[in-house]
């Protein structure tokens, strides 16, 4: 990072004007987009809410979003709410597209992290959690969809808990009322700090109403562990504890401001978004406990001078407006066709869902895209010493899904590589490569749906039309016996003919060892100079062996044969060396190897019997499990499997650990494989290589 010294933001209070970042996430269902939407209602800055599943919302609204009925990539909304400039990143929910939401968490001022009313399923908040509280980021969790839960509050606030290592601090109790069904529904609450009632409305701000006799007691009860967990870092409301005095309400929304700042509390909100219920509650929340852009900077060790500096977290290329780097401005100001650190600044762009508003200028604190600054990427500071990298910029989690493709049509195969270093760029978490081996071009990321969505790009962003399959595994092949092998290559023609003759062992050797070539040859029986010819040879026949894999850990010496003065060249005894191994080969019982990886699957401890009997039902050798690091209530199993059962079983470890298990891969060994898989994978080897 730039060496920059941190600066002050005017106006750093609520109602200056200031400019806050404010990251949406949570998992897959939890109802983001539906509260983005009532966010932009509440606070103006839309005259109707429209849909998620009407295709009517600002949130969600990429082609590939649409078709899916999901988040896949950051929605980006700016309003103005009393005052105070906001920006909401709708971040994607599923684990597949979860780096997007690291990269907004790297730059916002505080996480609002949504989840469903189900102490079940909060083990999908894990790896999210994690990453929030690694980083030491202010976040708040808004319990969605209060209306329709059946799970009482105070089980689902022990549920999150458990997977959360900050102290949880519920704001509000629910109000209650049985329904005609023998169930009951939420119709209110009561906050626990004003010890006010509200009821909820179908649309606008909740009604104030007398408290319910029936939910003083909880109210009390809620009250008092919501003081008792304050008093841990506050010793004057602690000693008014304990001779119980009634706290001042100014004294304990001090308390709820200053351990929200510093990441020691996790406050826990109450709603419905999709009904605008307890949004306008979060929104006051969000405005007087925020930190500023300038407490960001510091927690993040970001260091400006006053001087503009800027931090690109997303990159987007459309048709259109070319390259644009979303980035958060930390300092100064920036101006269009202003030059910072020998980069021009083009165009500068405010976006609000799929539209993009041009301005003139972009402040401290706001987050702007700019237009074609070719040389910025995510996880880079633009400042006036040039680009950098961010020094805390989450990188991109391995691949753990991997798909061969070609494009159907051979003429976009320039356009193909072009298209992919564009959503590459636009999503690290992407990658691909050609694979020597198999002679493929190979996709990889983090699941399934995320490869089909960048299969989706590529057709319709780039009109490039791919084909995709399963990759081939990079099988080897071996011998078990050695053999002697005589072999002469002789042919006459006009003028001078071609003579080679050649006398080779070959034998096996241990595994690893790859090919040795030992030149035995005395008395000038083979001129030294057709001696590389003869090794060039043996190696071209190692590229495919009978079995039509590479062949690997054999020796072969070169220890008699005959040449002719006249017709002998280097192409001669090359092609003697192929024939020497082409009828020496079938003789030494070839065998074929597969790639076997070492393997380490993470996921939630009450889930490890399960992947434990998915890793043996993979023909995987369980070599035994541990606590993961750093991880609560998480293991790691670790294992040596097949390469070829690797393919698609993240599909399966997802299933089994509610979404959120995941696995990394390192090459272990070679290991003979013989039997029916055997001759089934020669048979599609054959076939592949007619076709």
């Amino acid at each position: 990072m730039t060496d920059l010294k941190t600066e002050t933001i005017t106006g750093g209070r609520p109602g200056s004007g200031a400019h806050r970042v404010v990251a949406l996430c949570g998992p897959y269902l939890s109802g983001k987009t539906s509260l983005l939407e009532s966010i932009l209602y509440a606070t103006g800055a839309i005259g109707r809410r429209g849909s998620t599943r009407a295709g009517t919302s600002i949130g969600d609204a990429a082609a590939e979003s649409r078709k899916r009925g999901m988040g896949t990539e950051i929605n980006v909304a700016s309003v103005d709410y009393l005052g105070d400039q906001w920006t909401f990143l709708d971040v994607p929910g599923s684990i597949e597209f979860q780096h997007d939401a690291f990269a907004a968490l790297a730059v916002c001022d505080v996480a609002v992290v949504v989840c469903e009313p189900s102490p079940e399923r909060v083990v999908a908040l894990a790896p999210l959690l994690k990453c929030i509280e690694d980083r030491h980021i202010p976040h708040i969790i808004f319990v969605n969809k209060i209306d329709s839960a059946e799970a009482r509050v105070r089980d689902m606030l022990a549920a999150l808990q458990n997977v959360s290592t900050r102290k949880l601090v519920l704001r509000q109790v629910p109000i209650r009322r049985p329904t005609n069904d023998g169930g009951e529904e939420t119709v209110g609450y009561v906050d626990l700090v004003s010890e006010r009632a509200y009821r909820y409305k179908s649309s606008g701000a909740s009604d104030l109403i007398e408290m319910p006799a029936e939910i003083l007691p909880r109210e009390a009860e809620a009250r008092r562990e919501l003081l008792e967990t304050l008093s841990e870092f506050d010793d004057t409301l602690l000693e008014q504890l304990i001779e119980d005095i009634a706290p001042e309400k100014s004294l304990i929304y001090r308390d709820l401001h200053d351990e929200f700042g510093a990441d020691k509390i996790v406050p826990v909100l109450l709603g419905a978004g999709d009904r605008e219920n307890g949004v306008r509650r979060l929104l006051k929340t969000l405005r007087h406990d925020t930190p500023f852009a300038a407490e960001t900077a510091k927690r993040r060790a970001l260091v400006t001078n006053g001087t503009a500096v800027t931090e690109c977290f997303k990159v987007l290329h459309q048709s259109h407006a070319g390259k644009l780097s979303l980035c958060r401005v930390w300092s100064g100001t920036l101006t269009e066709g202003q030059a910072l650190g020998g980069h021009r600044i083009g165009a500068m762009l405010r976006p609000f869902g799929q539209r993009l508003d041009k301005i003139a200028e972009a402040r401290s604190g706001e987050l702007v895209a700019l237009a074609k600054v070719e040389a910025l990427s995510a996880g880079q500071t633009l400042s006036a010493a040039g680009i950098a990298p961010s020094a805390d910029f989450p990188a991109p989690a391995s691949p753990v899904f991997i798909l061969s493709m070609a494009a159907k049509n051979r003429n976009d195969e320039v356009k193909l590589s072009g298209a992919l270093h564009k959503i590459v760029e636009e999503d690290p978490s992407l990658a691909f490569e050609a694979r020597g081996e198999t002679h493929e071009l190979l996709l990889k990321g983090q699941g399934e749906m995320h490869l089909k969505v960048a299969v989706d790009k590529l057709a319709g962003r780039y009109n490039v039309a791919v084909e995709t399959a399963t990759p081939r595994v990079a099988y080897r092949e071996t011998i078990q016996a050695g053999v002697q092998q005589h072999a002469r290559y002789k042919r006459q023609t006009g003028g001078h003919g071609q003579f080679a003759d050649i006398k080779v062992e070959i034998r096996p050797l241990p595994r690893g060892s790859g090919f040795h070539f030992v030149d035995k040859v005395v008395g000038g029986v083979v001129p030294r100079n057709f001696i590389p010819a003869v090794e060039e040879g043996l190696i071209d026949c190692l590229k495919e062996g009978p079995l039509g894999q590479p062949v690997v850990d054999i020796e072969v010496k070169l220890f008699d044969g005959q040449f002719h003065a006249v017709d002998s060249s280097e192409m001669s005894f090359k092609m003697a060396a192929r024939i020497a191994m082409s009828e020496a080969m079938p003789k030494c019982r070839p065998v074929l190897l597969e790639p076997i990886l070492k393997v380490t699957v993470a996921g939630p401890s009450e889930s490890t019997p399960r992947l434990q009997r998915l890793i043996s039902g993979r023909r995987g050798q369980l070599l035994g499990y541990d606590t993961r690091a750093g991880w609560n209530g998480w293991d790691e199993v670790s294992a040596l499997m097949p390469e070829a059962e690797i393919a698609d079983m993240i599909v399966e470890i997802r299933s089994v650990t509610q979404g959120v298990g995941t696995f990394r891969t390192e090459f272990d060994h070679l290991q003979e494989l013989s039997g029916r898989t055997a001759e089934r994978i020669v048979e599609e080897t054959k076939k592949h290589q007619a076709a």
